[in-house]
């Protein structure tokens, strides 16, 4: 055997596997176009923040997700997505990630579920009573985030279409360039 064939048998046996069961949803299903092109499926937690929940679920029906950027993506970290206002590819993404939607703030809504690899939790301003539309999904365990930020949901599929996202070099996470897109967000039972 090659040191090539080696080191890929090796990559593909080291390769930590991740697959999450499908819980009582409602599920995402984010379409990525960009660097990332497939989909990601999550599993949102209508049970653990009920008020969260319904204003993604009701912004994806209404289509204000499509088309919005990942605009800030940190290697090790997570991908942040979600501002309707200002985060809309093929625009001035200058201010993306300061902006939210027409609906209201709302409040924090804790539990217990830590931030692990593929968790999913709203993104928000000093204020806990801050989360609107934005979220990210965590590429790493985070537990340092666990009680400070609202969990939403869980990846089920599509991880390495997460992995594969375009990561920032700007500050902060800030992605330059082109970032990918989330082309199509359904909801579905």
């Amino acid at each position: 055997m090659s040191s090539k064939s080696l080191i890929l048998a090796f990559a593909v046996i080291a390769a930590p596997a991740f697959a999450q069961e499908d819980g009582p949803g409602p599920n995402l299903t984010i379409d990525v176009t960009g660097q990332a092109n497939g989909t990601i499926v999550i599993d949102l937690f209508a049970d653990k923040a009920p008020k969260h929940v319904a204003q993604i679920t009701a912004l994806a029906s209404e289509g204000a997700y499509d088309g919005v950027v990942f605009h800030r993506v940190i290697d090790g970290f997570m991908a942040q997505t979600g501002d309707v206002q200002f985060g809309k590819a093929g625009g001035d993404l200058a201010q993306a990630g300061m902006g939210g939607s027409s609906k209201p703030d709302i409040p924090a809504e804790f539990s217990d579920v830590s931030f692990q690899r593929g968790v999913v939790g709203m993104a928000r301003s000093q204020s806990p009573d801050s989360a609107n539309s934005q979220f990210f999904i965590m590429f790493a365990p985070g537990e340092f985030l666990d009680g400070q930020y609202t969990v939403v949901g869980q990846v089920i599929s599509g991880m390495e279409v997460v992995d594969a996202i375009k990561r920032g070099d700007g500050p902060n996470g800030e992605v330059t360039g082109a970032p990918d897109v989330m082309a199509k967000v359904t909801v579905a039972p």
